[in-house]
C-alpha cells in the first residue's frame, strides 16, 4: 500500500499506465490517494493475457490493510482471483485482508481482466 507521496509526484503518476508491483504482467493506474481520514488509495488494475499474481501477502507495519476490488471486465478464460481468507466474496466483489490474507491471481488466458481497486490503512488496536 502506498504511503503519503507530495502533489508532484501524485501528477507525475496518476491516470498512467505503470507496471505492478509484483513484476508479473499487470499493469495499474493511480487515480486517487491520500492520508485523510485514513491512508487509502485507489487504482484501476488491468492484466493482459499472460498476465498472473502469484500467492502473495503485502505486509504493512503498525496497521491493517484492507482492500476492496470489484471485477470492471472479466477475461474471457482465466485471470480467477483467489483469496485464502477473504472477508467478503462473490463473483465481482472481492474484501479482503492483504496484509494477513495470501491472495493471487491466475494466469488470464484469453481476453484481458479490469479491477477497480481500493485499498486503505487502520491502525492496529491494542488488545
Amino acid at each position: 500500500m502506498s504511503t503519503a507521496i507530495s502533489l508532484k509526484q501524485y501528477l507525475g503518476s496518476a491516470f498512467r499506465w505503470q507496471e505492478g508491483r509484483q513484476l508479473s504482467g499487470y499493469d495499474k493506474m493511480l487515480l486517487l490517494t491520500g492520508m485523510w481520514p485514513r491512508p487509502f488509495d485507489i487504482y484501476v488494475l488491468r492484466f493482459p493475457e499472460g498476465s498472473e499474481i502469484k500467492p502473495h501477502t503485502d505486509p504493512v507495519s503498525e496497521s491493517e490493510h484492507y482492500r476492496l476490488n470489484v471485477v470492471i471486465w472479466k477475461a474471457k478464460e482465466g485471470g480467477a482471483f483467489h483469496c485464502a481468507n477473504p472477508i467478503f466474496e462473490t463473483q465481482r466483489i472481492k474484501y479482503f485482508r492483504p496484509d494477513v490474507s495470501e491472495h493471487g491471481v491466475s494466469k488470464v488466458v484469453r481476453g484481458n481482466r479490469y479491477v477497480f481497486s481500493v485499498g486503505w490503512l487502520k491502525k492496529r488496536v491494542a488488545r
